[in-house]
This record gives structure tokens, C-alpha cells and sequence, in this order.
């Protein structure tokens, strides 16, 4: 990741001191706006014109996605929504035919969806030229035609599923002093900066003057998300609470098993290939298809 794009993301963390004015804002990164071109469509009363921008985020991996359409419903429970498997776009709580289309995409790993965006992460070694013309196409296709981005269904078919995921930073009656102030800050001052990047951020706890959080979307799998954990949220964090020592980020289960399973596959590739060879990442002509 370019050093100017790092620090670009860490200074909108990096906030100055709490001031009586709650006016300031961050400025528009109109510099990492390309402008689409504009597709009028026709409906059975009124005719819609589908604006959509494409926005740069600090990894290089993501591409923000901008229509003029809200891609969360008003009434979604949370702030965001992330798939990172065909199958997580068809179950329970959120179903997305449209994330399901886009994960169809070669090359993209992963969807998320935040309020009036979308962010689509592909594997390292595709070339957006040969990703974004047929995203870009599909999110189209979908604004346009009218249909519900995602859902909210609380079971599945067989009365099984997940339960429906509440906004973590949001302050509840038996939250004590301490985690409401982290909440607060991390909703007002964290949270629009990592949004602008293509991000959201999740409360997972606090045990032991350590915040538990959980970084999502561009974020996510950006090379400098420890940087910014550490130099960005943690900093803040301590200075303005002092109960607060440390941050760390948590990984989902099944990131875990990814990890556990992808350190398998390095030791079989050395022990294959030699000890100076790496993994890439999986595709037809990565190593996982040499052995």
C-alpha cells in the first residue's frame, strides 16, 4: 500500500481534541472520485437516472462503490453486512441475490454492503480491468431493475438460522461508563472515517483495559490495519479514556480456520517446492493448482 494512501486514512483517525463546535468536517477526497457514466431507465410511470461512483480506498485490493440508491434499508439493524462466501449470501440473517452475483465474478473475494455503498474486494492477483466493467455492470443492473439489495430474514426455512445482528456501537441500558464512552467515540470519531475508506468498524468487547474490535470491508484485509489500529484508534482511544491500555482485533472463526488452513498449505508447499517457496493466492495459475 502506497505510504500517502496510509497516511491519508490514519489522519482522519488521528482526531485533535473534543472542542464546544461539532461543526468541522473532514474534507471530500474528490481526488479519489471517478465519475460514471449515467444510465437512464425507463418505468412504467417515471423514468430514473442511475448515477454510480467508483472511489479508491487505502487498499489497493477494494473499490468503492457509490450509487445514488441507498444499498441498506432504513429499518437494517446494523450499519453494514459483509459476505465472504457464495453460501453466507443465501442464508439467514441477510440474504443478497446481488452479493451472490458479484462473488460469481472471478477474481472477487469479497462483498460488503455499507449505508450508500459498496465494497468489492478482489484476489491479488486479478486486474480490475478485468473485474470492474462486469461489477460495475451488475450493481447497475441491480439499482435499476428496483430489486432489494438484502434482506432481513431471522431463521431459515427449517426455522434454523443466526440471530439478526444488532449495530455494536450502539449504547444500551446496562453498558457501564467506560464502554459507552468507547462507543461513543469510536461511533462518532472512528466509524465516518473508516466508512469513507469503504470499512466499518465492530465493538467486540473490553476485558482487562483491552478494547476487543473488529475491522470490516476495504479494511478488513488492508495491509495497514495494524498501523491503524495502533497509531489511529488505539491513541485516541487512551487519551481520551484512561481505563483504556491497549486494542486488539479480533478474527472471525472462520478466519481463524483460514489462517490455520493456509499456514497447512505453505509447510506442504515447502516441503514440496523448497524452502524459499510461497503461497499465492488461489487461482487457476497459483501454487495451489502446481503440487
Amino acid at each position: 500500500m502506497a505510504r500517502s494512501q496510509a497516511r491519508h486514512f490514519h489522519q482522519a483517525i488521528r482526531t485533535p481534541a473534543i472542542t464546544s463546535s461539532q461543526a468541522r468536517r473532514r474534507p471530500t477526497p474528490s481526488s479519489k472520485v471517478q465519475t460514471a457514466a449515467t444510465f437512464p431507465t425507463q418505468g412504467p410511470q417515471t423514468a430514473r437516472t442511475i448515477f454510480i461512483q467508483t472511489q479508491d480506498t487505502p487498499n489497493v485490493d477494494a473499490l468503492k462503490f457509490i450509487p445514488n440508491h441507498p444499498v441498506l434499508p432504513p429499518d437494517f439493524p446494523g450499519s453494514s453486512v459483509e459476505y465472504t462466501s457464495p453460501r453466507s449470501t443465501l442464508a439467514p440473517p441477510h440474504p443478497s441475490p446481488l452479493a451472490a452475483r458479484l462473488l460469481g465474478v472471478d477474481g472477487v473475494s469479497s462483498i460488503f454492503y455499507g449505508p450508500d455503498f459498496i465494497t468489492v474486494t478482489k484476489v491479488s492477483d486479478t486486474n480490475w480491468a478485468h473485474v470492474k466493467p462486469e461489477v460495475f455492470s451488475l450493481i447497475t443492473e441491480a439499482v435499476s431493475s428496483g430489486e432489494q439489495i438484502v434482506a432481513t430474514s431471522e431463521k431459515g426455512a427449517d426455522g434454523q438460522g443466526p440471530p439478526v445482528a444488532e449495530d455494536s456501537l450502539v449504547i444500551k441500558d446496562d453498558d457501564d461508563e467506560v464502554v459507552a464512552m468507547i462507543k461513543e467515540l469510536l461511533d462518532t470519531r472512528v466509524r465516518p472515517a473508516i466508512q469513507d475508506d469503504g470499512g466499518d468498524i465492530e465493538y467486540r468487547g473490553f476485558r482487562d483495559g483491552v478494547v476487543l474490535l473488529k475491522l470490516r470491508g476495504a479494511c478488513r484485509t488492508c495491509d495497514s490495519s495494524t498501523v491503524t489500529l495502533k497509531n489511529g484508534i488505539e491513541s485516541m482511544l487512551m487519551h481520551y479514556i484512561e481505563e483504556v491500555k491497549s486494542i486488539e482485533q479480533v478474527l472471525d472463526e472462520e478466519e481463524e480456520i483460514a489462517i490455520q488452513e493456509f499456514a497447512k498449505f505453505e509447510e506442504k508447499l515447502r516441503q514440496q517446492k523448497g524452502p524459499d517457496a510461497t503461497a499465492t493466492t488461489v487461482g487457476k495459475d497459483s501454487l495451489d493448482y502446481a503440487a
